[in-house]
């Protein structure tokens, strides 16, 4: 089982969420949806899907695979909750210096929810950011040099000497390898069914 972490102003039904679910057939790939410009609510949402999830299914360890905040915010679950494996794509792993050049905008989620960045918002992830990820949790972090959102280097340097680094270069926010890294989530899956 996989269960995607959907990114800032997105959902379930996104372009990502749809392709993993098409191409990991017939592995179970489960989107969430959640408040992810709201931290504290959207942990607390997290944490409930994962314990319901978990209490339903006793001794499952499922995959997770997070993008841009997604990735953040599976970051900190994972030392949480026990998944196989956490995969992230373009994650957000230091969103209070991302998100600084936006104070004051106004944002609009997937389902039309409008909010404005504000320095509080900002300060409030750093709750969530985890100090030391090098604790043995398996990640393989997805990225692409030309993101123009993120700076790939943030992520390359946090986990270099703990995490599967699949980089390319070009590229954007929007994620053009996910056929790839596609590739790379069903050979794990592919080894926890077999």
């Amino acid at each position: 089982m996989l269960i995607y972490i959907h990114g800032l102003n997105s959902s379930s039904l996104s372009f990502k969420a749809n392709r993993l679910r098409e191409r990991l057939a017939p592995h179970a790939v489960v989107a969430v949806d959640y408040p992810a410009h709201r931290p504290a609510d959207a942990v607390a949402a997290l944490e409930d899907f994962f314990s319901d999830l978990l209490g339903q299914r006793q001794g499952i360890e499922p995959a997770v695979i997070g993008s841009s905040m997604g990735g953040f915010y599976g970051q900190y679950l994972a030392r949480r909750f026990r998944f196989s494996h956490l995969f992230m794509i373009n994650p957000a792993l230091a969103p209070w210096s991302l998100f600084r050049e936006h104070v004051g905008e106004t944002m609009t989620t997937a389902d039309g929810e409008r909010y404005r960045i504000s320095e509080a918002l900002i300060e409030s992830t750093r709750a969530y950011g985890v100090d030391q990820p090098c604790d043995g949790t398996p990640t393989t972090l997805f990225l692409e040099r030309g993101d123009e959102v993120i700076d790939a280097r943030i992520a390359e340097r946090i986990y270099a000497g703990c995490g599967r680094l699949m980089v390319w270069d070009g590229g954007d926010h929007a994620f053009q390898h996910l056929d790839e890294a596609i590739e790379t989530v069903r050979e794990h899956l592919d080894r926890r069914v077999g």
